[in-house]
This record gives C-alpha cells, sequence and structure tokens, in this order.
C-alpha cells in the first residue's frame, strides 16, 4: 500500500490547517483564465520575450558574440521552449495526482487534489495557448529515460512523485517571479508569469509539506540503501530538470549554427553550475535542510 498521506496530515494539526487554508484561498482566488487573458493578434519579434538574464547564453562568452537581432530571437524561442516544459510537466504532475485522488490512503488531501487539478488544468491551458499562438508549435518534451527512479517500496514511489512535482514547480516559480517582475517584458508575457506564480505559491507551500512528511515517514522502515537512492535520484533529476531549458532546436530556430554544439557549449560553461545554483537555490537549502539530500 502507498504511504497514508491522509494519516500523515491527520496526524499533524499544523498540516491539516495549512490544508484547509490553502483550499480557501483557492476559492477566493478563483479566476476564469478563458477570460483574464488578452491575446493581442501578435508579439514585437524586437524585444525581450524572456528576461535576458534567464536565457541560457547569459554571462557566457556566446552572448557578446550574438547580434542583438540574435539575442531577442533567443529569447523568444527560449520563452516558447520555457512554456512547452510547462505543458509537459503539468500534464505529468495531473497524471499523477489524477491516479491518487480519492483512493484509499490519499482521502484528506483529495479536496484540494480537486483545486490542484484545476489549476493546473487551466495552466497547461494558458501556456499551449502563449506556445501555439506565438510560436506555433509546442516544443517536444525531452527524453527522460535516463532518469530511471529507484525501484523500491510504494513509500519511495509516493515520494518520489510528489517531490519531483515540488521540484518542478520550484523551477518554474523561479522565473515565473523574476518575469512577473520585469517590465521589459510584453504585459501580456508578465501577467501568464504573475498569474501562474501566484497559484503556485499554494502549490508548492502544500508540497514541501507533504514531502517532508512522506521522508520523515520513509525514514521509519527503509534501509539506508534506500534513502540514498532517493537522494543520488533526485540530485540526478535536478540536473535533469535544468538541463531541459538547453534546447538544441531554441538554438536551431533562432538562427544559430552548430546548435548541438552550443548546447553542449553552454552546459560546460564555467557560469553554468552558478546558474544551476541560483536556479534551485532554495529548492536545495529545502532538501539538504529536510535530510533528503545527503
Amino acid at each position: 500500500m502507498a504511504s497514508d498521506i491522509s494519516d500523515i496530515i491527520d496526524a499533524d494539526e499544523r498540516f491539516r490547517g495549512l490544508l484547509d487554508r490553502l483550499s480557501s484561498k483557492s476559492i477566493d482566488d478563483y479566476y476564469n483564465p478563458y477570460q483574464m487573458f488578452e491575446w493581442p493578434g501578435s508579439l514585437p519579434e524586437r524585444m525581450w520575450w524572456m528576461s535576458p538574464e534567464l536565457t541560457t547564453t547569459h554571462g557566457t562568452e556566446f552572448a557578446t558574440t550574438l547580434s542583438e537581432e540574435q539575442l531577442f530571437a533567443l529569447s523568444r524561442f527560449e520563452s516558447i521552449n520555457f512554456y512547452s516544459l510547462n505543458v509537459h510537466g503539468i500534464r505529468e504532475l495531473l497524471i499523477e495526482v489524477v491516479a491518487r485522488i480519492h483512493t484509499a490512503g490519499f482521502e484528506t488531501p483529495s479536496e484540494f487534489f480537486h483545486h490542484f487539478i484545476g489549476e493546473e488544468n487551466e495552466h497547461m491551458w494558458f501556456f499551449a495557448e502563449f506556445c501555439l499562438r506565438y510560436g506555433e508549435k509546442i516544443y517536444r518534451a525531452p527524453g527522460a529515460g535516463v532518469i530511471i527512479p529507484p525501484a523500491s517500496s510504494s513509500k519511495v514511489e509516493s515520494l518520489l512523485v510528489f517531490a519531483r512535482i515540488l521540484i518542478f514547480e520550484e523551477l518554474v516559480d523561479h522565473y515565473n517571479s523574476l518575469m512577473a517582475r520585469d517590465e521589459r517584458l510584453h504585459e501580456t508575457i508578465r501577467a501568464i508569469n504573475r498569474i501562474h506564480h501566484q497559484d503556485e505559491s499554494r502549490h508548492i507551500a502544500f508540497g514541501r509539506e507533504l514531502v517532508e512528511h512522506l521522508y520523515g515517514d520513509l525514514k521509519k522502515t527503509a534501509t539506508e540503501e534506500e534513502l540514498v537512492g532517493v537522494s543520488a535520484y533526485l540530485r540526478r533529476y535536478l540536473t535533469y530538470s535544468f538541463e531541459s531549458l538547453y534546447n538544441p532546436q531554441v538554438y536551431r530556430d533562432a538562427g544559430i549554427e552548430n546548435p548541438l554544439e552550443l548546447r553542449r557549449a553552454l552546459l560546460d560553461a564555467p557560469t553554468r553550475p552558478a546558474t544551476e545554483q541560483q536556479v534551485f537555490r532554495k529548492t536545495l537549502k529545502y532538501l539538504e535542510r529536510t535530510g533528503i539530500l545527503r
């Protein structure tokens, strides 16, 4: 049987209170995304579509060799890739949560899961809408064949499912929160980042609480080998998630020669570790504080 999440929540009065507040907040903040956004017929191409500091060439020697035209194009296609990653990531997390709602062991969080599923479905819609309207495509999902979770107990499976969801949400939220405030970006771009950040703050609050409790429950029965396996897997998943931002098709679409070579060079750039550390600064601090990452 999977970890009984309902028992974990029911045993913690503070966690139950958080769940109630988050569900109430979802109701109070509800909006109709199909009516909220204004979609211009087109967006100017000679502008930033993503904050330049968030593009994959920023801080590297390659940024100094590209023309302004290429840098604008790069930000345009990197933004489409970023929202495409949102579409694929949301689809995957919805599959996992829908598979658990109103099942044995997940009774208590199921009301919040309804809000979570509804909000994430709407997020997927407006990210896909942006990609199709202004990029005329949704980039393919990156392959994840090498990211194989450790085959172990159902408790490990539940922990890894919700830890992956949390990592994905925190990665995305880092970009959302910065672009929502960036006045160099078009208001449509700022708006979808602002709204997503507003909703993700609730999802992250729930996810952090849940993952910490699931890990505490796992530690009661897990072997040292299982705990080390969880840590190693999540470190690989963090790197995989970050590297998904470096899409060679983006570089090709931006008119940059040798896109595969550029991707490899950017991943090997001396600035890359610090960039990844900054993106996951809060996530790593949380995962290390809880002992999940060793």
